[in-house]
């Protein structure tokens, strides 16, 4: 039934993507698809636990104000107190244009509504404390701000919003930046059983924000969130992360901020070797190869000491370790394959679901400049070639408000199928019994639906053609009168005798 699902689902999808959308024919996707960056960690703007803190109580690279407070394998932006302000701020800027950053975080709180968020930011200068979630307002950069209380009272939190600045912006907090922001999403990151996930991506002056909704573990599972192009951002900046509390509380947990460099193809990316002084990497090669002699020396050390415990390929137990770890069963192979098959399957399905939100996002940006485009015709001209034009822009958008409904009808088939496919991934005996269970109720149904249209034809048949039961035949008579007599007088003569006799 899944099967048969996730194909109707997406027969109508490969129409709509090869005939509605022309920005995603096969040349741009191969395009893209060659065009992908160069990707390089950056350990100097990243951390991650364990052992993320010093001895000291500082994090290498990284400088934290306020009530932040680091540990082995988080950072602590601000406890789940009123009133508590907090960041975390790379010391130095970066040296590249373009990144992407990977953040993990939990957002946990007793209460049914926190307050008051979360932010990353990517700034000219640090924002060590301030009254925008924690930081400096009137930054120059960008905000990703993940806002868990309802200001404006709209309904519309918890939410992400995107808002740029030049440092000459004050950020509207009473309408949760509403009025500013250039990309928003309604996403719900408290309270959820994995931390929640997020990938920022400023590539060819477009910033990308990806969410992954801590639902799952799988670290890969991202949904589209929202999308800013033709952003000018400093060549150069400070990568942060602030949070802040107000008169309800929330604890805001960073467990990973991971920085990558991302090069334009046919551009060389700088070695790391370059980045290093010629003293330095004298030095770490010292120590390197000091910490190889006593790695080697104990090796001969615990070989002599456990003669019996070697690892050769004579040992039979080793051999039988090493089989095991090797070989698999035909039932082991099969199951593998099968899990194998539904995660692709499964990822494919992920794949449409966020280019689909992407689809989602372009039609709305073209319908609301066609919009424009109206209001403004409307207003400068007049007359009957103005009326024409007018029209044929109303059809226009009529034809992307029907595009865009087929899609969401599209998206929630695929939702359906991937639901399906995920129950489809445990299977057994449960799975089996739900079928049969669904089977029968089937059955059921079809029985009271047809008992129930034979009572409701019965009631409706006019009474003049109401079946009646056909009326019996006369019994023939097998036997005359005078032949009853005969019989009669017969009978009373031999019982007369019968009783003289006796």
């Amino acid at each position: 039934r899944s099967s048969a699902k996730m194909a109707a689902s997406l027969a109508p999808l490969v129409l709509l993507l090869a005939l509605g959308r022309p920005a995603l024919s096969g040349a741009q996707a191969t395009e893209g698809a060659a065009a992908a960056p160069h990707r390089r960690f950056e350990y100097k703007y990243s951390f991650k636990g364990p052992h993320l803190v010093q001895a000291d109580g500082t994090v290498p690279f990284w400088v934290h104000t306020g009530n932040a407070i680091p540990s082995a394998d988080q950072i602590r932006i601000t406890t789940s107190l009123k009133s508590q302000k907090g960041s975390v701020w790379t010391k130095n800027k970066s040296i590249f244009e373009y990144w992407e950053v990977e953040v993990t975080f939990r957002v946990t709180g007793r209460g049914r509504i926190g307050a008051d968020g979360l932010a990353i930011w990517f700034t000219e200068e640090q924002g060590l404390e301030g009254p925008v979630f924690g930081a400096a307002d009137k930054w120059n950069g960008v905000g990703i701000f993940f806002d868990s209380f309802d200001n404006d009272g709209k309904k519309n939190n918890p939410g992400v919003i995107v808002v740029g600045n030049n440092g000459k912006l004050l950020y509207d907090h009473q309408n949760d930046g509403s009025t500013q922001a250039l990309a928003s999403c309604q996403r719900d990151f408290r309270n959820k059983p994995y931390p929640v996930r997020v990938k920022i991506t400023y590539y060819q002056k477009t910033l990308t924000v990806l969410i992954n909704n801590g639902f799952t573990p799988d670290k890969e599972d991202y949904e589209f969130c929202a999308k800013v192009e033709d952003m000018v951002l400093p060549s150069q900046g400070y990568f942060g992360i602030s949070a802040a509390t107000g008169g309800l509380a929330d604890d805001h947990d960073v467990l990973s901020f991971l920085t990558f460099q991302l090069t334009e193809p046919g551009k060389e990316a700088p070695t790391p070797d370059a980045e290093i002084p010629q003293k330095d990497k004298e030095k770490y090669q010292e120590e390197f190869e000091h910490f190889q002699q006593e790695l080697d020396k104990k090796k001969e050390e615990f070989q002599k000491e456990h003669p019996d415990v070697q690892g050769q390929p004579g040992n039979p137990c080793v051999f039988s370790l090493a089989a095991d770890d090797v070989f698999e069963t035909v039932s082991d192979r099969e199951l593998r394959q099968i899990f194998e098959g539904q995660n692709r399957i499964h990822l494919e399905i992920k794949q449409l679901n966020r280019q689909l939100d992407m689809i989602l996002d372009e039609q709305r940006k073209y319908v609301s400049a066609v919009t424009e485009e109206i209001a403004k015709r409307g207003a400068g001209f007049a007359g009957q070639q103005g009326q024409v034009s007018q029209q044929e822009i109303e059809t226009v958008v009529k034809t992307q408000e029907e595009v865009i409904r087929q899609v969401k009808e599209i998206r929630s088939s695929v939702t359906d199928a991937l639901r399906s496919i995920s129950g489809a991934q445990h299977p057994g005996s449960a799975g089996v019994y739900e079928t049969t269970q669904h089977f029968n109720d089937i059955k059921e149904h079809l029985h009271v639906v047809k008992r129930d249209i034979e009572h409701l034809v019965q009631r409706n048949m006019p009474s003049s053609e109401k079946q009646k039961c056909p009326e019996l035949p006369p019994f023939p008579s097998c036997l005359s009168t005078m032949h009853f007599f005969i019989f009669v007088a017969v009978q009373t003569v031999l019982f007369i005798g019968y009783v003289m006799y006796r």
